[in-house]
Protein backbone atom coordinates (compact mmCIF):
# COMPACT_ATOMS: atom_id res chain seq x y z
CA UNK A 1 0.00 0.00 0.00
CA UNK A 2 1.31 3.36 -1.07
CA UNK A 3 0.73 5.41 2.12
CA UNK A 4 0.53 8.73 -0.01
CA UNK A 5 -2.87 7.18 -1.33
CA UNK A 6 -6.10 8.58 -0.38
CA UNK A 7 -7.64 5.79 2.09
CA UNK A 8 -10.42 3.86 0.35
CA UNK A 9 -13.75 3.38 1.82
CA UNK A 10 -14.29 -0.15 2.73
CA UNK A 11 -17.36 -1.93 2.04
CA UNK A 12 -18.05 -5.12 4.21
CA UNK A 13 -20.79 -7.32 2.23
CA UNK A 14 -21.73 -10.71 4.04
CA UNK A 15 -24.09 -13.05 3.55
CA UNK A 16 -25.06 -16.12 6.13
CA UNK A 17 -25.04 -19.73 5.91
CA UNK A 18 -24.23 -19.04 2.22
CA UNK A 19 -21.77 -22.18 0.77
CA UNK A 20 -18.73 -21.47 -1.11
CA UNK A 21 -19.23 -23.15 -3.81
CA UNK A 22 -22.74 -21.33 -4.31
CA UNK A 23 -21.34 -18.21 -6.37
CA UNK A 24 -20.89 -18.15 -9.83
CA UNK A 25 -17.37 -17.76 -9.88
CA UNK A 26 -17.13 -21.33 -8.21
CA UNK A 27 -18.82 -23.12 -11.55
CA UNK A 28 -22.34 -24.89 -10.98
CA UNK A 29 -25.48 -23.32 -11.51
CA UNK A 30 -26.03 -20.56 -8.97
CA UNK A 31 -26.06 -17.09 -10.77
CA UNK A 32 -24.35 -14.13 -9.18
CA UNK A 33 -23.32 -11.88 -11.99
CA UNK A 34 -22.83 -8.89 -10.06
CA UNK A 35 -20.36 -10.38 -8.11
CA UNK A 36 -18.76 -12.25 -10.62
CA UNK A 37 -18.23 -9.15 -12.69
CA UNK A 38 -16.35 -6.81 -9.99
CA UNK A 39 -14.58 -9.39 -8.88
CA UNK A 40 -10.40 -8.63 -8.60
CA UNK A 41 -9.46 -11.42 -6.65
CA UNK A 42 -11.18 -14.55 -6.13
CA UNK A 43 -10.41 -17.36 -3.13
CA UNK A 44 -11.88 -20.58 -4.28
CA UNK A 45 -10.40 -22.12 -0.70
CA UNK A 46 -11.65 -19.99 1.52
CA UNK A 47 -12.73 -21.30 4.99
CA UNK A 48 -14.37 -20.66 8.37
CA UNK A 49 -13.02 -21.65 11.50
CA UNK A 50 -15.94 -21.61 13.18
CA UNK A 51 -19.35 -23.12 11.08
CA UNK A 52 -21.32 -21.16 12.98
CA UNK A 53 -23.18 -17.66 13.25
CA UNK A 54 -21.90 -16.23 16.83
CA UNK A 55 -18.45 -17.50 16.32
CA UNK A 56 -17.57 -17.13 13.04
CA UNK A 57 -18.60 -12.88 13.13
CA UNK A 58 -16.32 -12.77 16.18
CA UNK A 59 -13.53 -14.44 13.73
CA UNK A 60 -14.56 -11.65 11.35
CA UNK A 61 -14.22 -8.61 13.16
CA UNK A 62 -11.36 -9.58 15.55
CA UNK A 63 -9.31 -10.00 12.99
CA UNK A 64 -8.17 -13.69 15.87
CA UNK A 65 -9.17 -17.38 15.00
CA UNK A 66 -10.76 -19.85 16.62
CA UNK A 67 -9.99 -20.22 20.22
CA UNK A 68 -7.55 -17.54 20.25
CA UNK A 69 -11.32 -15.13 20.01
CA UNK A 70 -12.41 -16.73 23.19
CA UNK A 71 -15.21 -19.25 21.08
CA UNK A 72 -15.48 -22.05 19.32
CA UNK A 73 -18.91 -22.44 18.80
CA UNK A 74 -22.32 -20.88 19.89
CA UNK A 75 -20.85 -18.38 22.68
CA UNK A 76 -23.05 -15.41 23.21
CA UNK A 77 -20.37 -13.31 25.31
CA UNK A 78 -19.70 -9.61 25.37
CA UNK A 79 -16.07 -9.01 24.14
CA UNK A 80 -13.97 -6.13 23.90
CA UNK A 81 -15.02 -3.48 21.11
CA UNK A 82 -10.99 -2.72 21.49
CA UNK A 83 -10.52 -5.85 19.47
CA UNK A 84 -13.06 -5.12 16.78
CA UNK A 85 -12.63 -3.84 13.19
CA UNK A 86 -14.75 -0.87 13.27
CA UNK A 87 -12.71 0.35 16.56
CA UNK A 88 -9.35 0.48 14.68
CA UNK A 89 -10.80 2.13 11.92
CA UNK A 90 -12.89 4.32 14.07
CA UNK A 91 -9.80 6.00 16.08
CA UNK A 92 -8.15 5.90 11.91
CA UNK A 93 -10.68 8.48 11.26
CA UNK A 94 -13.50 6.23 9.48
CA UNK A 95 -17.20 6.75 9.86
CA UNK A 96 -18.28 3.42 10.87
CA UNK A 97 -21.60 2.10 10.19
CA UNK A 98 -23.37 -1.68 10.63
CA UNK A 99 -26.56 -2.14 8.85
CA UNK A 100 -28.36 -5.77 9.31
CA UNK A 101 -27.84 -9.51 10.89
CA UNK A 102 -25.05 -9.19 13.35
CA UNK A 103 -25.68 -12.08 16.15
CA UNK A 104 -23.37 -9.97 18.34
CA UNK A 105 -24.31 -9.73 22.05
CA UNK A 106 -25.53 -7.54 23.75
CA UNK A 107 -27.56 -7.32 20.50
CA UNK A 108 -27.14 -3.16 20.28
CA UNK A 109 -23.52 -2.81 21.50
CA UNK A 110 -21.93 -0.62 19.24
CA UNK A 111 -18.36 -2.68 18.89
CA UNK A 112 -16.52 0.44 17.66
CA UNK A 113 -19.19 1.41 14.89
CA UNK A 114 -20.57 5.25 15.00
CA UNK A 115 -24.46 3.72 14.19
CA UNK A 116 -25.66 -0.01 14.11
CA UNK A 117 -29.37 -1.06 12.95
CA UNK A 118 -29.84 -4.38 13.17
CA UNK A 119 -32.20 -7.01 11.86
CA UNK A 120 -31.47 -8.77 14.99
CA UNK A 121 -34.23 -11.12 15.19
CA UNK A 122 -35.64 -9.66 18.61
CA UNK A 123 -38.48 -7.29 19.01
CA UNK A 124 -36.43 -4.97 20.87
CA UNK A 125 -33.22 -5.27 18.49
CA UNK A 126 -34.63 -5.14 15.08
CA UNK A 127 -35.22 -2.43 13.51
CA UNK A 128 -36.47 -4.59 9.67
CA UNK A 129 -39.27 -5.72 12.08
CA UNK A 130 -40.25 -1.89 13.33
CA UNK A 131 -40.32 -1.12 9.56
CA UNK A 132 -42.08 -4.01 8.54
CA UNK A 133 -45.16 -3.30 11.01
CA UNK A 134 -44.78 0.62 10.27
CA UNK A 135 -45.55 -0.73 6.45
CA UNK A 136 -48.02 -3.12 6.65
CA UNK A 137 -49.68 -3.28 10.04
CA UNK A 138 -49.05 -4.80 13.34
CA UNK A 139 -49.90 -8.29 12.39
CA UNK A 140 -46.88 -8.22 9.49
CA UNK A 141 -43.93 -10.51 10.45
CA UNK A 142 -41.30 -11.90 8.30
CA UNK A 143 -41.77 -15.59 9.46
CA UNK A 144 -45.92 -15.15 8.12
CA UNK A 145 -45.11 -17.28 5.19
CA UNK A 146 -44.87 -20.65 7.52
CA UNK A 147 -41.05 -22.07 7.12
CA UNK A 148 -38.57 -22.39 10.17
CA UNK A 149 -35.80 -20.09 10.33
CA UNK A 150 -33.82 -23.38 10.80
CA UNK A 151 -35.26 -25.72 8.93
CA UNK A 152 -35.38 -26.98 5.39
CA UNK A 153 -39.04 -26.09 4.05
CA UNK A 154 -39.21 -23.69 1.27
CA UNK A 155 -41.34 -21.35 -0.60
CA UNK A 156 -41.46 -17.66 -2.17
CA UNK A 157 -41.63 -14.58 -0.35
CA UNK A 158 -45.16 -14.19 0.51
CA UNK A 159 -45.01 -10.25 0.13
CA UNK A 160 -43.63 -8.07 -2.07
CA UNK A 161 -40.22 -8.03 -3.18
CA UNK A 162 -39.74 -4.47 -1.59
CA UNK A 163 -40.55 -5.92 1.81
CA UNK A 164 -38.00 -8.55 2.02
CA UNK A 165 -35.20 -8.23 4.26
CA UNK A 166 -32.62 -8.55 1.36
CA UNK A 167 -34.18 -5.28 -0.04
CA UNK A 168 -34.61 -3.34 3.57
CA UNK A 169 -30.57 -4.52 4.22
CA UNK A 170 -29.27 -2.69 0.70
CA UNK A 171 -31.75 0.31 1.27
CA UNK A 172 -31.19 0.92 4.70
CA UNK A 173 -27.08 0.47 4.28
CA UNK A 174 -27.86 3.73 1.59
CA UNK A 175 -29.87 5.52 3.53
CA UNK A 176 -27.14 5.66 6.53
CA UNK A 177 -24.24 6.75 3.55
CA UNK A 178 -26.35 9.47 2.52
CA UNK A 179 -26.26 10.67 6.62
CA UNK A 180 -22.52 10.01 6.81
CA UNK A 181 -20.37 12.39 7.33
CA UNK A 182 -19.22 13.00 4.20
CA UNK A 183 -15.36 14.32 5.35
CA UNK A 184 -14.31 10.92 6.08
CA UNK A 185 -14.10 7.15 4.69
CA UNK A 186 -16.76 5.11 5.46
CA UNK A 187 -16.67 1.98 6.53
CA UNK A 188 -19.85 0.01 5.93
CA UNK A 189 -20.97 -3.09 7.27
CA UNK A 190 -23.42 -4.52 4.87
CA UNK A 191 -24.83 -8.08 6.61
CA UNK A 192 -27.49 -10.20 5.25
CA UNK A 193 -29.70 -13.12 6.72
CA UNK A 194 -29.88 -14.76 3.69
CA UNK A 195 -29.45 -17.34 2.38
CA UNK A 196 -29.58 -18.40 5.76
CA UNK A 197 -33.36 -20.03 6.11
CA UNK A 198 -36.38 -20.02 5.87
CA UNK A 199 -35.52 -20.11 2.18
CA UNK A 200 -37.99 -17.71 0.79
CA UNK A 201 -37.13 -15.91 -1.98
CA UNK A 202 -39.09 -13.59 -4.01
CA UNK A 203 -41.26 -15.55 -6.69
CA UNK A 204 -38.24 -14.34 -9.49
CA UNK A 205 -35.51 -15.72 -8.31
CA UNK A 206 -37.80 -19.00 -6.79
CA UNK A 207 -38.89 -19.52 -10.35
CA UNK A 208 -35.27 -19.62 -11.83
CA UNK A 209 -34.53 -22.50 -10.06
CA UNK A 210 -37.85 -24.37 -9.24
CA UNK A 211 -37.49 -26.38 -12.31
CA UNK A 212 -33.82 -26.39 -13.37
CA UNK A 213 -32.52 -29.68 -13.48
CA UNK A 214 -29.51 -29.01 -10.38
CA UNK A 215 -26.62 -31.28 -9.43
CA UNK A 216 -26.52 -34.53 -7.78
CA UNK A 217 -26.15 -34.01 -4.13
CA UNK A 218 -22.83 -35.35 -2.79
CA UNK A 219 -23.37 -38.76 -0.08
CA UNK A 220 -20.73 -40.26 1.38
CA UNK A 221 -19.96 -43.84 1.57
CA UNK A 222 -19.48 -43.16 5.20
CA UNK A 223 -23.23 -41.14 5.48
CA UNK A 224 -25.93 -43.55 6.39
CA UNK A 225 -25.57 -43.41 9.80
CA UNK A 226 -27.01 -39.73 8.96
CA UNK A 227 -29.98 -41.11 6.54
CA UNK A 228 -32.86 -40.80 9.57
CA UNK A 229 -36.11 -42.02 6.92
CA UNK A 230 -38.00 -39.33 5.45
CA UNK A 231 -41.16 -39.43 6.78
CA UNK A 232 -39.84 -38.72 10.51
CA UNK A 233 -38.30 -35.71 9.73
CA UNK A 234 -38.90 -33.03 11.89
CA UNK A 235 -38.68 -29.35 9.82
CA UNK A 236 -35.72 -28.40 11.64
CA UNK A 237 -33.87 -31.50 11.48
CA UNK A 238 -29.96 -31.87 11.26
CA UNK A 239 -30.10 -34.81 9.76
CA UNK A 240 -32.21 -37.00 6.86
CA UNK A 241 -33.12 -37.58 3.86
CA UNK A 242 -35.45 -35.61 2.14
CA UNK A 243 -36.82 -36.77 -0.72
CA UNK A 244 -36.18 -35.76 -4.17
CA UNK A 245 -39.05 -33.35 -4.61
CA UNK A 246 -38.08 -32.04 -0.78
CA UNK A 247 -34.47 -31.40 -1.61
CA UNK A 248 -35.48 -29.76 -5.03
CA UNK A 249 -37.87 -27.00 -3.25
CA UNK A 250 -34.68 -26.70 -0.17
CA UNK A 251 -32.38 -25.94 -3.07
CA UNK A 252 -34.56 -23.85 -5.46
CA UNK A 253 -35.25 -21.46 -2.51
CA UNK A 254 -31.67 -20.94 -1.24
CA UNK A 255 -30.12 -20.84 -4.55
CA UNK A 256 -33.13 -18.24 -5.00
CA UNK A 257 -31.98 -16.29 -1.93
CA UNK A 258 -28.46 -15.89 -3.19
CA UNK A 259 -29.40 -14.82 -6.54
CA UNK A 260 -31.55 -12.77 -5.12
CA UNK A 261 -29.03 -11.10 -2.73
CA UNK A 262 -26.49 -10.76 -5.77
CA UNK A 263 -29.41 -8.74 -7.51
CA UNK A 264 -29.73 -6.07 -4.90
CA UNK A 265 -25.65 -6.02 -4.23
CA UNK A 266 -25.80 -4.90 -8.04
CA UNK A 267 -28.26 -2.23 -7.18
CA UNK A 268 -26.18 -0.94 -4.33
CA UNK A 269 -23.37 -0.63 -6.70
CA UNK A 270 -25.09 1.09 -9.23
CA UNK A 271 -25.80 3.79 -6.47
CA UNK A 272 -22.39 3.77 -5.41
CA UNK A 273 -21.58 4.61 -8.66
CA UNK A 274 -23.79 7.54 -9.39
CA UNK A 275 -22.54 8.90 -6.24
CA UNK A 276 -19.46 8.90 -7.13
CA UNK A 277 -18.40 6.21 -4.02
CA UNK A 278 -17.09 3.44 -6.11
CA UNK A 279 -13.70 4.12 -7.57
CA UNK A 280 -12.05 4.15 -4.46
CA UNK A 281 -14.16 1.50 -2.33
CA UNK A 282 -12.36 -1.82 -1.31
CA UNK A 283 -15.12 -4.55 -1.18
CA UNK A 284 -14.56 -7.38 0.74
CA UNK A 285 -17.70 -10.35 0.03
CA UNK A 286 -17.81 -13.15 2.50
CA UNK A 287 -20.18 -15.22 5.00
CA UNK A 288 -19.60 -16.62 8.25
CA UNK A 289 -20.23 -20.40 6.74
CA UNK A 290 -22.32 -22.56 4.57
CA UNK A 291 -25.31 -25.15 4.30
CA UNK A 292 -24.81 -28.63 4.60
CA UNK A 293 -27.90 -28.63 1.99
CA UNK A 294 -28.48 -31.81 1.83
CA UNK A 295 -25.19 -32.90 1.30
CA UNK A 296 -24.63 -37.02 3.23
CA UNK A 297 -28.04 -36.48 4.42
CA UNK A 298 -27.06 -33.70 7.02
CA UNK A 299 -28.53 -30.35 7.30
CA UNK A 300 -27.47 -26.75 8.77
CA UNK A 301 -24.57 -25.89 9.92
CA UNK A 302 -21.68 -26.36 12.45
CA UNK A 303 -20.28 -29.77 10.72
CA UNK A 304 -16.28 -29.68 9.23
CA UNK A 305 -17.46 -30.22 5.84
CA UNK A 306 -17.43 -28.42 2.30
CA UNK A 307 -21.04 -27.06 2.36
CA UNK A 308 -20.80 -26.20 6.10
CA UNK A 309 -17.00 -25.24 6.39
CA UNK A 310 -16.23 -23.66 2.89
CA UNK A 311 -17.32 -19.95 2.08
CA UNK A 312 -17.10 -17.20 -0.48
CA UNK A 313 -14.54 -14.45 -0.44
CA UNK A 314 -13.91 -12.49 -3.31
CA UNK A 315 -12.34 -8.83 -3.19
CA UNK A 316 -12.91 -5.66 -5.32
CA UNK A 317 -9.86 -3.91 -5.44
CA UNK A 318 -9.88 0.39 -4.77
CA UNK A 319 -8.09 2.68 -7.90
CA UNK A 320 -4.93 3.02 -6.90
CA UNK A 321 -4.56 -0.45 -5.27
CA UNK A 322 -2.18 -2.15 -8.04
CA UNK A 323 -2.26 -5.93 -7.52
CA UNK A 324 -2.54 -8.87 -9.25
CA UNK A 325 -5.78 -9.56 -9.93
CA UNK A 326 -7.55 -13.74 -10.98
CA UNK A 327 -8.20 -16.71 -8.70
CA UNK A 328 -5.73 -17.75 -5.83
CA UNK A 329 -5.62 -21.15 -4.51
CA UNK A 330 -3.87 -20.65 -0.92
CA UNK A 331 -6.06 -21.70 2.17
CA UNK A 332 -7.51 -18.61 4.18
CA UNK A 333 -10.09 -17.86 6.44
CA UNK A 334 -12.59 -15.06 8.33
CA UNK A 335 -9.33 -14.38 10.33
CA UNK A 336 -7.74 -12.84 7.24
CA UNK A 337 -10.66 -10.09 6.81
CA UNK A 338 -8.93 -7.73 9.17
CA UNK A 339 -5.83 -7.60 8.47
CA UNK A 340 -6.31 -7.27 4.27
CA UNK A 341 -8.57 -4.37 5.42
CA UNK A 342 -6.12 -2.47 7.24
CA UNK A 343 -3.46 -3.32 4.71
CA UNK A 344 -5.56 -1.89 2.00
CA UNK A 345 -6.22 1.24 4.12
CA UNK A 346 -2.21 1.30 5.05
CA UNK A 347 -2.83 1.21 8.96
CA UNK A 348 -0.50 -0.67 10.46
CA UNK A 349 -1.59 -4.57 12.09
CA UNK A 350 -2.65 -4.69 15.61
CA UNK A 351 -0.69 -7.40 17.48
CA UNK A 352 -3.50 -9.26 18.46
CA UNK A 353 -4.25 -11.13 14.98
CA UNK A 354 -3.52 -14.26 14.08
CA UNK A 355 -4.89 -13.85 10.37
CA UNK A 356 -2.38 -11.87 7.71
CA UNK A 357 -3.40 -10.11 4.92
CA UNK A 358 -4.81 -11.67 1.85
CA UNK A 359 -3.11 -9.71 -0.21
CA UNK A 360 0.08 -11.42 0.92
CA UNK A 361 -1.18 -14.18 -0.88
CA UNK A 362 -2.21 -11.99 -4.00
CA UNK A 363 2.04 -10.67 -4.17
CA UNK A 364 2.72 -14.12 -4.08
CA UNK A 365 3.92 -14.83 -0.68
CA UNK A 366 3.81 -17.94 1.06
CA UNK A 367 1.01 -17.56 3.66
CA UNK A 368 0.15 -20.59 6.07
CA UNK A 369 0.43 -24.33 5.16
CA UNK A 370 -2.83 -25.50 6.13
CA UNK A 371 -5.44 -24.55 8.05
CA UNK A 372 -7.64 -25.34 11.18
CA UNK A 373 -11.09 -24.77 12.17
CA UNK A 374 -13.43 -26.27 15.10
CA UNK A 375 -16.62 -26.20 16.78
CA UNK A 376 -17.88 -27.10 20.04
CA UNK A 377 -21.00 -30.16 20.15
CA UNK A 378 -24.08 -28.25 19.03
CA UNK A 379 -27.25 -31.23 17.85
CA UNK A 380 -25.19 -34.08 19.68
CA UNK A 381 -22.33 -34.45 21.49
CA UNK A 382 -20.04 -36.52 19.51
CA UNK A 383 -20.35 -33.92 16.73
CA UNK A 384 -18.12 -31.78 18.24
CA UNK A 385 -14.61 -31.53 15.92
CA UNK A 386 -11.30 -29.97 15.16
CA UNK A 387 -10.56 -30.09 10.98
CA UNK A 388 -7.14 -29.33 8.85
CA UNK A 389 -6.74 -28.41 5.49
CA UNK A 390 -4.73 -26.77 2.60
CA UNK A 391 -7.50 -26.59 0.45
CA UNK A 392 -6.07 -30.05 -1.41
CA UNK A 393 -6.76 -32.75 1.74
CA UNK A 394 -9.13 -32.21 4.71
CA UNK A 395 -8.70 -33.89 8.11
CA UNK A 396 -11.24 -34.09 10.79
CA UNK A 397 -11.03 -35.32 14.39
CA UNK A 398 -14.36 -35.75 16.77
CA UNK A 399 -12.42 -35.59 19.93
CA UNK A 400 -15.16 -37.55 21.51
CA UNK A 401 -15.78 -40.79 19.66
CA UNK A 402 -11.72 -40.32 18.56
CA UNK A 403 -12.96 -41.10 14.91
CA UNK A 404 -10.82 -39.29 12.36
CA UNK A 405 -11.57 -38.74 8.23
CA UNK A 406 -9.43 -38.18 5.34
CA UNK A 407 -10.42 -36.75 1.99
CA UNK A 408 -9.37 -35.68 -0.73
CA UNK A 409 -10.73 -32.71 -1.84
CA UNK A 410 -8.28 -32.18 -5.54
CA UNK A 411 -9.84 -35.63 -6.61
CA UNK A 412 -13.03 -35.56 -4.19
CA UNK A 413 -14.42 -32.30 -3.68
CA UNK A 414 -17.79 -33.68 -2.57
CA UNK A 415 -16.08 -35.65 0.02
CA UNK A 416 -17.99 -38.76 -0.96
CA UNK A 417 -15.13 -41.24 -0.27
CA UNK A 418 -13.33 -41.30 3.36
CA UNK A 419 -9.87 -42.65 2.96
CA UNK A 420 -8.84 -42.35 6.93
CA UNK A 421 -8.89 -46.51 6.58
CA UNK A 422 -7.03 -46.72 3.86
CA UNK A 423 -3.51 -48.72 4.10
CA UNK A 424 -1.92 -46.68 1.75
CA UNK A 425 -3.04 -43.71 3.34
CA UNK A 426 -2.27 -44.03 6.83
CA UNK A 427 1.38 -42.01 6.62
CA UNK A 428 -0.80 -39.30 5.26
CA UNK A 429 -3.28 -39.25 7.91
CA UNK A 430 -0.47 -39.90 11.09
CA UNK A 431 1.19 -36.24 9.30
CA UNK A 432 -2.12 -34.93 9.81
CA UNK A 433 -2.62 -35.76 13.16
CA UNK A 434 0.45 -34.50 14.35
CA UNK A 435 -0.15 -31.08 13.18
CA UNK A 436 -3.43 -31.34 14.84
CA UNK A 437 -1.47 -32.63 18.03
CA UNK A 438 1.34 -29.15 17.54
CA UNK A 439 -1.52 -26.77 17.38
CA UNK A 440 -4.01 -28.05 20.75
CA UNK A 441 -0.45 -28.52 22.47
CA UNK A 442 0.56 -25.08 21.63
CA UNK A 443 -2.31 -23.90 23.42
CA UNK A 444 -1.82 -26.09 26.46
CA UNK A 445 -5.66 -27.88 25.32
CA UNK A 446 -6.42 -30.92 27.52
CA UNK A 447 -7.40 -33.00 24.11
CA UNK A 448 -3.78 -33.78 23.64
CA UNK A 449 -0.74 -34.46 25.96
CA UNK A 450 1.52 -33.60 23.39
CA UNK A 451 2.27 -36.68 21.91
CA UNK A 452 -1.48 -38.10 21.35
CA UNK A 453 -4.76 -36.93 20.39
CA UNK A 454 -6.96 -37.57 23.43
CA UNK A 455 -11.10 -38.32 24.00
CA UNK A 456 -12.73 -36.75 25.94
CA UNK A 457 -16.77 -37.51 27.19
CA UNK A 458 -17.37 -33.67 27.50
CA UNK A 459 -15.88 -30.63 26.29
CA UNK A 460 -13.24 -28.21 26.85
CA UNK A 461 -12.95 -24.77 24.95
CA UNK A 462 -12.95 -20.83 26.09
CA UNK A 463 -16.90 -20.80 26.13
CA UNK A 464 -17.33 -24.50 28.50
Amino acid sequence: MNASRERPNVLLFTTDQHRGDCIGLAGGVVETPNLDGIADAYFPNAYTEIPSTTGARRVLLTGRGSHACGAIGYSMGEWDERFSLAHVLATHGYHCINVGWRNLHPRRKLYGFHEVVPHDLQSDADEYWEWLTSELGRYAHERAGGIDANGWLARPWNLDERFHSTNWTVAESLRRLERRDPTKPFFLWCSHLKPHSPYDPPEFFWDLYIDRALPQIPVGDWAEPFAEPSVRIGRTAWRGRLGDERNQRQRAGYYGSITHIDYQFGYLIEMLRSNGLWENTLVVFTSDHGDMLGDHHLHRKCFAYEGSARIPLVLRYPDGLDLPTGTFDQVVGLQDVMPTVLDAAGIEAPGWMTGRSVFDAVRGARTRDFFHGEHSPCYDLTLGMHYLTDGRTKYIWYPVTGAEQLFDLTADRGERHDLAAVPDRAGELATWRERLIDILAGRDDPLTDGKRLLRTDHWYGPEA
